[in-house]
């Protein structure tokens, strides 16, 4: 859970969340490129965003991934305890004639990264697509709690 409370729609920022490896990239609005070329191969839908809850049961994941077909979705386990998910939108075909007014819908290369906790139970990882979002459900191990025997004083 991230301890950065967010300003926008009651979502939690992962600014300062340990869990989450996002690629950030200060210069990604400007007319320039970045020095870096993982935050310019990821800027282009670095905003994919991705919902993540911890239920008893699972941790489970949503990405917003509108217009992206699953064959062009890898979820993957990277170090047993590293979920990855990456993929690309491909630009729309651009006819000499046409006039574009605005472009505001991003294409390129995304990838997101979030460590996960020790309970995550990495050999049962699902993963589905339906309507454009991206549900990737990782379940729990069970805590078990400590046996206890009461030892009897004498005296």
């Amino acid at each position: 859970m991230s301890i950065v409370p967010s300003f926008f729609g009651g979502r939690r920022s992962s600014i300062l969340d340990p869990f989450s490896m996002d690629i950030w990239d200060p210069f990604k609005d400007f007319p320039f490129s970045s020095s870096s070329d993982a935050s310019r191969e990821t800027s282009a839908l670095v905003n994919t965003r991705v919902d993540w809850k911890e239920t008893p049961e699972a941790h489970v994941f949503k990405a917003d991934l509108p217009g992206i077909k699953k064959e062009e979705v890898k979820v993957e386990v990277e170090d047993g305890m590293i979920l990855q998910i990456s993929g690309e939108k491909n630009v729309e075909k651009e006819d000499k004639n046409d006039t574009w007014h605005r472009v505001e819908r991003s294409s390129g290369k995304f990838t997101r990264r979030f460590r996960l906790p020790e309970n995550s139970k990495m050999d049962q990882v699902k993963a589905s697509m339906e309507n454009g979002v991206l549900t990737i459900t990782i379940p729990k191990e069970e805590i078990k709690k400590p046996d206890v025997k009461p030892i009897q004083i004498t005296g």
